[in-house]
């Protein structure tokens, strides 16, 4: 009885029955843990190579699985680290790719401060990190992500205010003395709106080239900036005066699309960390069964 343990077939090394080199080959939403400040967040993945022999079947796909099982479970997300990995990927299809590609989908958790009170509450933001490396071009990646905010519209605004002021003189005109204190009353009042503008929960889709002489993510600093700018983004811990400070921030941010696209613009355009940039700006109308949405595209201060 021969006990030699044969080896197993791979038909991986058959040679293909349709000739032709392939972009990206890999597996799709693979479970890893991933270190994002310090803190370690479950994420999807997708990992992938090219396949640049024409003749291979296919892939060495296992091999892939097992580089990244372990190489982010201590490390946090680098430039350096992801770099390392992309190459590695590389190595392990023995000549036959010479590029690779790795997809990240977390969502990043930030604690975010009310707008006038002394509480705080968490924020979720969806995450899509996507690197790559190749022989051709190096190490790239691109960062994907939305900022949720409240737009009021301007031309609402304008509207309500005309009607709020026909409705306060049709109230007070034909008065020959009209009291302080009974017009402070009356606006006060449930009875002094006589309109009202329409605001809508409003999402602008960034996404930015960065700059690959960066050591880490900096996107807690694009989040900041971005919210400064928009001004009205939506809030976690909410008491009545954070309520207030709210709709006082509505009203000094009255937002078209085209309004809110130019703002994320301006400060994509300024920074030193972003290559180029897309977004999309939509606001969910509250008046319209349909949304309005700007698109914009241009390019940061970072040169490579």
């Amino acid at each position: 009885m021969n006990s030699e343990v044969k080896p197993l077939p791979d038909v991986a090394f058959e040679q293909a029955q349709y000739q032709r080199p392939l972009n990206w080959v890999g597996m799709a939403n693979v479970a890893l843990p991933v270190i994002w400040e310090g803190v370690t967040m479950a994420a999807n993945v997708d990992v992938f190579v090219n396949l640049t022999d024409a003749d291979a079947r296919g892939i060495h796909m296992s091999r892939l699985y097992l580089q990244i099982q372990d190489a982010f479970a201590s490390s946090e997300l680098s430039r350096e680290l992801l770099e390392t990995v992309l190459r590695n990927l590389v190595d392990t299809q023995e000549g036959s790719s010479d590029a690779a590609r790795l997809v990240f989908r977390f969502d990043a958790l930030l604690s975010r401060e009310a707008l006038a009170s002394d509480n705080k509450g968490w924020r979720r933001y969806p995450v899509t990190l996507d690197t790559s490396w190749s022989v051709a071009d190096g190490f790239r990646w691109n960062l994907k992500f939305p900022v949720t905010y409240s737009s009021t519209c301007p031309a609402s605004a304008a509207l309500s205010r005309r009607a709020n002021a026909e409705h306060f003189e049709s109230t007070f005109g034909p008065r020959t003395e009209a009291l302080i204190a009974d017009i402070g009353a009356w606006i006060a009042g449930p009875s002094a709106l006589a309109a009202t503008p329409h605001a809508q929960r409003s999402n602008a889709w960034i996404d930015v080239d960065l700059s690959t002489s960066l050591s880490s993510l900096p996107m807690r600093s694009l989040l900041d900036a971005l919210e400064l700018a928009l001004a009205t983004v939506v809030q976690t811990a909410v008491k009545r005066e954070d309520e207030q400070a709210f709709a006082r921030l509505n009203a000094a941010n009255l937002m078209f699309c085209e309004d809110a696209s130019r703002r994320v613009a301006a400060v994509l355009s300024s920074r030193d960390d972003v290559v180029r940039f897309n977004a999309k700006v939509e606001h969910l109308e509250s008046l319209h069964a349909h949304d309005a949405v700007a698109y914009v595209s241009g390019a940061g201060r970072a040169k490579n």
